[in-house]
């Protein structure tokens, strides 16, 4: 009699669902820093970074859908310690789910083709991209307007920060994946 060997997806262990809660409320404490310039900017995607960067793919997209879960259920996790469904359907929203997609492309190149630096920073940059598209669609949706005004109200004034905050992220993802053994 031969027997039905099916796969099963191996369970989280203890180690991983405390650095995936830890890299959640690093993202809430990160989405509440503001920092005052012309255009202020939070660090809500830095904290996205770095759990991808230290995580990896799988743990990092849980990190942040625990982000997001809490943040749904009226936990003020989101920038401006906003919070509940209202945020996530609010005009910004859909860039917060865009941090899923970011996840899965980083998640998926890392499947695909390893874990090294460049193959990091180009799924990063990609990610980056499909999020800002996805919460373009969703503004134009909420707010009725053209594509080239969601790209010029919310993503241009964005986008040089947050290739800083992708580059500071991986930089320290490097040395906190060095000393700490993660």
């Amino acid at each position: 009699m031969s027997e039905n060997i099916v796969s099963r997806p191996k369970a989280f262990k203890t180690r991983e669902i405390v650095l995936i809660a830890v890299f959640s409320a690093i993202i809430a404490v990160c989405s509440w820093i503001s920092v005052p310039t012309v255009i202020p900017f939070t660090l809500q995607t830095f904290g996205v970074f770095c759990a991808l960067s230290i995580l990896g793919g799988k743990n990092g997209f849980f990190s942040i859908l625990v982000y997001i879960l809490i943040g749904a259920v009226g936990m003020p996790v989101f920038s401006g310690f906003n919070a509940g469904l209202s945020a996530l359907t609010s005009y910004s929203g859909g860039y917060i789910w865009g941090f899923l997609f970011l996840a899965l492309v980083f998640w998926i190149a890392e499947k695909l083709f390893g874990k090294k630096l460049y193959i990091q920073v180009i799924s990063l940059i990609i990610g980056m991209s499909v999020c800002y598209l996805c919460g373009t669609l969703w503004f134009m949706h909420v707010t009725k307007s053209s594509f080239l005004y969601g790209l010029s109200a919310c993503v241009l004034p964005y986008l040089l920060f947050d290739l800083l905050k992708l580059v500071c992220a991986v930089g320290i993802s490097l040395k906190v994946k060095k000393y700490a053994k993660v």
